[in-house]
C-alpha cells in the first residue's frame, strides 16, 4: 500500500498504472512508497498505458546482450532446451551454415518432442519476397525438411504485402521487390523467454553487423502476446505447403495480391484482425494490472502502414518530442531517413539528442552492385541534409551527430535509449525493427517495444549498450560532407529525392 501521513492510499498497482499523484481537495500530492521513493517505473510516461498492452515484470529477469555471437549462442541455447514452443518472426532465415545448425538445432527439439510424445510446436513467420529469393537455396527450401518431417507440429508462414499486386508484381524483378513493402517484425521466442531486436536470422547478424538485443526471461504473458502476435499475422499470410509451395489457408482473410480491388478489402480485413488484436490485449494487460507488480514496463508497439496500423508512429513522436530540458536521448539507426514528422519532434523538443547512424563504409549496402551500390549514397544525402537543417536552426550544441564506423562490420543497431533530467542512467528504451524512416512507417510491417524501467541493474545494463554503440561512434562536422570520398554523385541525389519514400 502508499501512504502519505496515515492516509491509506488505492493498491499499488492501480497507482503504479495512473500515476504516483493523487488530489486532495485542491491540492495534488506526489505519493511516496514507505519503502521506495520511486515504486512506479513508467514516472513521467504515464500515457503509455492508454497507448498499448502493458505488462509488468521484474527487471532482474532482463538480460541486456551487447554482440551478435552471444544472441545467436543465446538463440541456440533457449531453443535447445525449449518444452513447449518456438516461435520465431522475422524478415528472412539466411541459407549459411549458421543458419543450417540452428535449423539442425530446431529438428533436434521436434525429435525430443516427438519421442516423449509432447505436444510441442514451431512456429515461423517471415517475408514471402525476401523468404522466396534464391531458386536453388532460399528460406523457404531451409525450413521445408522440418514441414516435411514433422507436419502437425510446425507452421511456417510468408507474409506479402498487398501492395506488390498485379503488373507490378509481374515486372519487379526479385531482390527488388522487396523494396514495395515487407514484413520486417521480429520475435525469438521460445517457452516464455523472448529475445527483443532488429537482427534478422543470417549469419552477419550472427558475426559481424552490429545490433541491439535485450533478453527477457520466464515473463510468460509478454510471450503470450508474441505468440500471439505472429499467430494473427501468421493468419494474414501464405502458408508454406510440402511441396515448397505457398498457399493462402481458405478459412484466412482474402488472398494479399490475386483480389481485383486493388487490396482493399484484404487491407480491410487485416486492419480489423490487428487492430483487435491489439485492443484485447490492452484489455486483458489492463484486467491484470491489480494482480501485477514489477519495477520494469514493457509497451509492445505495432506499425503496419499498408493495413492502417499506426500505433508505433504516435508513440514514438510523442516520446520524442517531450523529452524535457535536461534529459538526454541517444537515438540510433543503421538507415538514417527520418520522415518530416520524427524531424520536427527532434527540433522543438528541449532535451539534448544524440544521433547515431551507419557510416558508408559500415552501410550493408556497400560495395552491393548496380543500382543498389548507390544506397549509401543516398543515406549520406541524407544524413547531410538533417546536419544542414540542425545547423540552420541553430541547434547544434543540442543536436549531434555521429557516424559508426567499425573495421570490417556494419551497422544494423536501433532504438533509443532516454535518460530523465538530473540522472547519469537510461530509464527508457526503444527497441525493435523499425528504422524511424519512411518505409518503416509507410511500407513494412514493424514491432517495437518500449521498456522503461527502474531498476539499477537493468539501467546499467543499458547505459552499456549504448556506451558499447556509441563507442565506434565518429562525430560529424560541416566539413565531413565535403571531402572528396564523401560528395553524393548528381545522379545519386536526384534518385535518393525521387525514391526516399522507399528507404
Amino acid at each position: 500500500m502508499v501512504v502519505l501521513q496515515g492516509y491509506v492510499a488505492k493498491p499499488i498497482s492501480t497507482i503504479l498504472q495512473h500515476g504516483l499523484r493523487h488530489k486532495i481537495g485542491r491540492t495534488t500530492v506526489r505519493l511516496m512508497s514507505v519503502d521506495n521513493v520511486a515504486l512506479n517505473p513508467a514516472s513521467g510516461f504515464d500515457w503509455l498505458f492508454n497507448s498499448a498492452p502493458s505488462f509488468y515484470i521484474n527487471g532482474d529477469n532482463v538480460k541486456v546482450i551487447n554482440e551478435p555471437s552471444e544472441f545467436y549462442n543465446t538463440l541456440k541455447a533457449n531453443i535447445s532446451k525449449a518444452r513447449n514452443r518456438v516461435t520465431l518472426a522475422s524478415l528472412y532465415l539466411g541459407t549459411g551454415t549458421l543458419e543450417q545448425d540452428l535449423v539442425s538445432c530446431i529438428k533436434d527439439r521436434l525429435l525430443h518432442s516427438k519421442k516423449a510424445n509432447s505436444d510441442f510446436k514451431v512456429s515461423v513467420l517471415l517475408d514471402h519476397t525476401r523468404g522466396s529469393r534464391g531458386k536453388s537455396s532460399s528460406s523457404r527450401t531451409m525450413l521445408l525438411p522440418l514441414l516435411r518431417d514433422f507436419p502437425d507440429n510446425t507452421k511456417f508462414s510468408f507474409f506479402h504485402t498487398p501492395e506488390l499486386r498485379g503488373l507490378l508484381r509481374r515486372i519487379v524483378p526479385e531482390k527488388y521487390n522487396e523494396t514495395i513493402g515487407v514484413s520486417h517484425l521480429k520475435v525469438y521466442l521460445t517457452d516464455d523467454s523472448f529475445i527483443i531486436s532488429g537482427a534478422n536470422l543470417s549469419n552477419d547478424y550472427f558475426t559481424n553487423r552490429q545490433d541491439r538485443y535485450i533478453l527477457v526471461e520466464n515473463s510468460p504473458k509478454v510471450a503470450d502476446f508474441f505468440d500471439d502476435l505472429v499467430k494473427t499475422v501468421s493468419d494474414l499470410s501464405l502458408e508454406l505447403q510440402k511441396d515448397g509451395r505457398t498457399f493462402l489457408n481458405p478459412t484466412s482473410s482474402p488472398h494479399p495480391f490475386r483480389d481485383w480491388d486493388g487490396g482493399k478489402l484484404y487491407k480491410q480485413t487485416a486492419n480489423l484482425k490487428v487492430k483487435n488484436f491489439i485492443n484485447n490485449w490492452t484489455e486483458r494487460s489492463r484486467s491484470a494490472v491489480e494482480t501485477t507488480e514489477g519495477d520494469t514496463l514493457i509497451f509492445p508497439l505495432l506499425q503496419m502502414g499498408p493495413l492502417g496500423i499506426t500505433q508505433d508512429e504516435q508513440v514514438t513522436s510523442r516520446i520524442f518530442q517531450d523529452a524535457p530540458k535536461g534529459s538526454r536521448s541517444y537515438l540510433a539507426t543503421g538507415y538514417f531517413n527520418l520522415t518530416p514528422r520524427y524531424l520536427k519532434d527532434i527540433l522543438k523538443a528541449q532535451g539534448y539528442y544524440d544521433v547515431l547512424c551507419a557510416h558508408p563504409l559500415a552501410n550493408g549496402f556497400y560495395k552491393a552492385g548496380g543500382i543498389i551500390g548507390g544506397i549509401p549514397d543516398a543515406f549520406t544525402q541524407f544524413a547531410k541534409e538533417f546536419y544542414q537543417q540542425v545547423n540552420e536552426s541553430r541547434q547544434t550544441e543540442r543536436i549531434t551527430l555521429q557516424e559508426y564506423l567499425r573495421s570490417q562490420w556494419t551497422f544494423h543497431a536501433k532504438g533509443l535509449w532516454y535518460i530523465p533530467p538530473f540522472e547519469h542512467l537510461p530509464n527508457l528504451t526503444l527497441i525493435g525493427s523499425p528504422n524511424f524512416g519512411h518505409r518503416s512507417l509507410k511500407r513494412d510491417l514493424e514491432n517495437q517495444t518500449v521498456l522503461v524501467t527502474n531498476n539499477v541493474r537493468l539501467r546499467e545494463q543499458l547505459r552499456h549498450e549504448y556506451d558499447h554503440v556509441y563507442k565506434y561512434a565518429v562525430k560529424v562536422a560541416g566539413e565531413t560532407f565535403e571531402s572528396h570520398e564523401r560528395r553524393v554523385p548528381l545522379w545519386a541525389r536526384i534518385v535518393s529525392g525521387l525514391t526516399r519514400s522507399f528507404f
